[in-house]
Order: structure tokens, then sequence, then C-alpha cells
């Protein structure tokens, strides 16, 4: 028998270095989140938008990267705008959302909590991209969530697992490779369609009373796929395809999250239903 193991851990590590390449080099350490604007803990929501937004970024992201153009965009339409770094693993800086995702949940609840404290709202709106659209759920339904958030807004959402175009379907024919994984990456195992963790998240359902959820999915997402997989079932869901709004909208996984601004304005209608707008291609230059 092959010694697998030994195959596996550079095979393993190139993996990793081939989703990180996917990712836009760090152009900033987290903690150089800014301190005014955007993370500013002086900001006091707004009669108009009365609910702070906490951005979560996904796997292999950190809480400046993942929102070079979504926090400004949101600052500048009047909101107070936090994020977080959670999931970090010993010895792997920049890149977070790669440890064990309940552990994770739990950093969102703190995290919950301070913003709260900090501006006095009673609930927050949540936002995140990828991993950050699935894991709050965990937070919103085993951790108490639910009574803090008014919104959960996801930017191609893995909420049924992410099978890399179908790349986990080979795990099975190499021995070893998802314990391998589970102990070096769980926040990665854990995102595998049939792990112990997305089972107990979807089990009894998708949602929990009294909190809204969006989904912004693109047809062109190599990650969290089927795409059709992201979608949510339940009373208080919106489930949205970015081609339906604009067919020539190309934005992939990671697009979709980092630039795409017609899926911002989506984003933004869902934070404020009330004042919503129609979005479709025009939306890319508002």
């Amino acid at each position: 028998m092959l010694p697998w193991k030994r195959v596996l851990r550079p095979l393993t590590a190139l993996l990793f270095a081939a989703a990180v390449a996917t990712v836009p080099a760090a152009t900033a350490h987290a903690s150089s989140a800014p301190s005014t604007g955007w993370n500013d803990y002086s900001c006091r929501p707004s009669a108009a938008h009365p609910r702070p937004v906490i951005l979560v970024h996904g796997t292999l992201g950190n809480s400046v990267d993942n929102w070079l153009s979504l926090a400004p965009y949101l600052e500048g339409r009047g909101y107070c705008v936090f994020s977080l770094d959670y999931g970090q693993l010993n010895g792997v800086p920049v890149f977070y959302g790669l440890g064990p995702i309940d552990k994770s949940a739990e950093q969102l609840s703190a995290y919950v909590d301070k913003v709260l404290s900090a501006t006095g709202a009673a609930k927050a709106d949540l936002v995140g991209h990828s991993q950050g659209g699935m894991m709050p759920r965990y937070y919103l339904r085993f951790l108490g969530g639910a009574a803090k958030v008014n919104a959960l807004v996801g930017l191609a959402p893995d909420n049924h697992g992410a099978t890399i175009s179908g790349l986990t379907n080979l795990l099975p024919y190499f021995p070893g490779a998802e314990n391998l994984i589970t102990a070096t990456t769980p926040g990665l195992a854990d995102q595998i369609p049939g792990s112990a963790f997305l089972t107990k998240l979807n089990a009894g359902g998708d949602t929990v009373p009294g909190v809204h959820y969006t989904v912004i999915a693109t047809k062109y997402d190599e990650v969290a796929t089927p795409w059709q997989s992201q979608y949510l079932s339940g009373s208080d869901v919106d489930n949205v395809l970015l081609q339906n709004l604009c067919p020539l909208d190309l934005s992939e996984h990671v697009a979709i999250g980092l630039f795409d601004r017609i899926a911002f304005h989506e984003v933004a209608n869902a934070l404020d239903p009330a004042h919503a707008t129609a979005t479709s291609c025009a939306s890319a230059f508002s």
C-alpha cells in the first residue's frame, strides 16, 4: 500500500497554496483595520440605519482584505460597519477561517456582543462571504444569536457544503485524506458535504424564527457547488441568483464578495428592504 500520508501532506500543502492564490494578496494585516469610518466603535447607528452591520469573511480571508470594497460601500451609505477575524490557526497569519467552525461561531458571538455594547443597538445585521455566510447560522441556531440578529445576508454561502466543483468527491479514493484535512485545517473539513458539522447545522431545517435570510448566489461559482446548494429553505428566505438580475454578471465565488457592486446593491436591499430599489446591470455603476 502506498504511504498515503506522506503523499498527501505535500498535496494538501499544494492545494492550500492554490486556494490562497485565488484570494488577492494581503494588502494589510487584519490588525490594521481602520479605526474610523469602518470599524469605528464610536459610530452610533442612525434612525435610517438603526443596526450595525457586521461583516464575516470567508475561508482564507480576514477582516480587512475581504471587505476592502463592500465595507466602504456600506459605510458611505450611512451604516456603522464592523468586521472581525475568526478561525485563526497557530502559525498561519493573515489567512483565517481555518479553525473548527463551531469555535469560530463562538468568536462571532463574542464579537456581536462587543459591537452591540459599543453602539447601543439591540440587534445587528450580518453579511458574510462563503463560510462567513454559513457559519453565522450555527451562532443563530445554537448560541443564542437569533435574539441579537435581525438579518443574515450570505454572498455565495456554502450552506450545504463546498464540493469545489466536485473535487471533494474524490476524497474517498485517497485513504486518510479527510482525516489529514480534519487534523490540519478543521475548518475546511467542516465544509465538506456530509460532515458532522453540516449534518448538525442543517438538521431540523435551514433557518430559525425571527431572522431574515438572504442568499446571493452566482451560477459561475466554482467552490460552493452546485450553486443551488447555497439556497436556504424557510419562511423568511430570499434566494437570489445574480444572473437573474444581470445576465452579464460573470462573477464567480471570490469576485462576488470582493468587488461585485451588483451583488453589493442587492446586499443593501436586503439590509433595508423598505427602501429597496431594483438591482440590474446598471447597479455596477451606482
